[in-house]
């Protein structure tokens, strides 16, 4: 089953924009974000939607954060993109006649349900500033650097 990276995109580029001055065109965040400029203006859309970001049309524009990155959780963006399934597991059958998958089904729902509540309070818990404090502690680790238009052209890792 395919994984849905959705979040962890959107946070990675919820986070660059943090590290801009000013607007960011779709362009240069489907580089950085190796994907193309239209999925960027999907997803800000909804992004923008909810309040966290907004577009400026014209020569100079593209988009900004909206938002203050301390009160917002990783919570708010998960719910912002509509609440994607945070585990790729599930049952064989949803309504099984037969008494033992019953039995293993009822066990297995409530550990996902505990599962997923754990993640969403700890989503909940952590907010973009915490990932923006990390990021730049990270940053002064390397040497202290950053440019959106290079960051990603040499090395995937960060």
């Amino acid at each position: 089953m395919k994984r849905d990276s959705r979040l962890s995109g959107v946070l990675h580029v919820l986070l660059h924009m943090a590290e801009q001055g000013g607007p960011v065109t779709s362009e240069t965040l489907a580089k950085a974000m190796d994907t193309n400029p239209v999925v960027i203006r999907r997803i800000m859309a909804g992004l923008r939607d909810q309040g966290y970001v907004r577009s400026e049309k014209g020569h100079g524009g593209g988009w900004t954060l909206a938002c203050d990155l301390s009160e917002v959780t990783l919570r708010d963006i998960y719910t912002a993109l509509g609440c994607p399934p945070l585990l790729a597991m599930g049952n064989r059958t949803e309504a099984p006649g037969c008494l033992v998958e019953q039995a293993v089904n009822a066990a297995l729902n409530q550990a996902f349900q505990d599962a997923e509540a754990l993640l969403l309070s700890r989503f909940g818990d952590v907010t973009l500033a915490a990932l923006s404090a990390d990021f730049h502690r990270r940053l002064v680790a390397r040497g202290g650097f950053f440019d959106l238009e290079t960051v990603h052209g040499s090395s995937r890792t960060e």
